[in-house]
């Protein structure tokens, strides 16, 4: 048997509600166990587990989960449903969903255009003036 590593997410009485968001957000996710203080969830075959904790901890952007889209489509989407009913946009592709977790969605192009000498300086020029990526843009850099 391999050793299964996967995040515990501290919640203050809201795991099983975070977990129902985080399912109803990306296609390929479900909730696999749930009792009053842990609730076991997947999504894109990654395990998750939500703790109901109490108040003791809060989340930062020391940890953040990072989405990967192809299309503009799939940023807005992402972007969209994160920050719905509380969630914060920052700059760069970040944001805190309304539970305070943080998350990053970016275009899966971003590494092709910042890995072109030519291209580097004026792709971050671009994306730092930026909240949600926009690929257009950062092509156009």
């Amino acid at each position: 048997m391999t050793n299964q590593i996967y995040p515990c997410l501290w919640f203050d009485g809201q795991a099983q509600e975070a977990a129902k968001f985080y399912c109803s957000i990306f296609s390929d996710a479900k909730i696999t166990a749930d009792n009053q203080m842990v609730v076991l969830f997947e999504i894109n075959g990654k395990k998750f587990m939500g703790l109901n904790g109490g108040p003791h901890f809060k989340f930062n952007e020391a940890v953040s989960f990072v989405i990967e889209c192809e299309t503009q489509e799939e940023i807005d989407r992402y972007w969209n449903a994160l920050t719905a009913d509380g969630g914060q946009e920052s700059n760069c592709g970040w944001l805190k969903d309304k539970f305070g977790v943080s998350w990053q969605v970016v275009p899966t192009i971003l590494s092709k255009l910042m890995s072109d000498p030519a291209r580097a300086q004026r792709v971050m020029n671009a994306f730092m003036q930026m909240k949600k990526f926009d690929i257009s843009a950062l092509e156009n850099a």
